[in-house]
């Protein structure tokens, strides 16, 4: 199963998740995230960033020529488009895209087979008013198991910490897990000790 750590936004906490050997780094650039970051200063992270290192940039509504200068100048190696990106939207890049899907109730799903063929998978976050991302809470993972019958790499996300990783794992089974807020000791700034605690827990279920 693959691990994102997302809302990155100081070298310090880029460094300490990459010691612990998760697969990607996430940066928010979305101006009204309290876990945004700009473009010069994830190039500036990205310069202390050994190989083989997934960068994933999280969009919400951006524009293609934004989307295509931090793909370039942070060296990206996927995009993840929380907003309400069409999937002729998600066509537009060369890089894999994920879509993110916020899910509240059964039909917040039913649109993933849109998506299907446009994306590299689906993200399921828990849907929260005027947030994109970030809320700390989850979802119904029923939703979840459920939007593995449309054959999309699923990708699981809100409010997943160290208290919960093992039930989501067990329940759910996802291709990956992103996150956020469930690592932090406040917005844009994550905490070592439940970093490690998280990733001891997914290796012990």
């Amino acid at each position: 199963m693959k691990v994102k750590f997302c809302g990155i936004t100081n070298r310090t906490d880029a460094m300490n998740a990459i010691a612990l050997n998760i697969d990607a780094l996430g940066f928010i650039f979305y101006e009204q995230s309290p876990r945004y970051i700009s473009i010069e200063k994830v190039e500036e992270i990205l310069l202390d960033l050994p190989p083989f290192i997934h960068v994933i940039g999280v969009f919400v509504n951006a524009s293609v020529d934004f989307i295509n200068e931090a793909t370039k100048r942070c060296r990206l190696t996927g995009i993840q488009l929380h907003g309400q990106e069409s999937p002729e939207f998600c066509l537009k890049f060369h890089l894999p895209v994920i879509k993110a899907i916020p899910v509240k109730n059964k039909e917040d799903i039913y649109c993933i087979p849109q998506y299907k063929g446009c994306v590299n998978g689906i993200l399921l976050d828990t849907k929260a008013q005027n947030v994109h991302g970030g809320t700390g809470k989850t979802f119904d993972w029923g939703l979840a198991i459920e939007a593995k019958a449309y054959d999309v790499p699923l990708i699981l996300s809100g409010g997943i910490n160290a208290t919960n990783i093992s039930k989501a794992i067990k329940m759910v089974s996802p291709y990956g897990i992103d996150i956020c807020s469930g690592l932090e000791k406040e917005p844009g700034i994550k905490d070592y000790n439940k970093m490690k605690l998280l990733l001891d827990a997914i290796q012990t279920t």
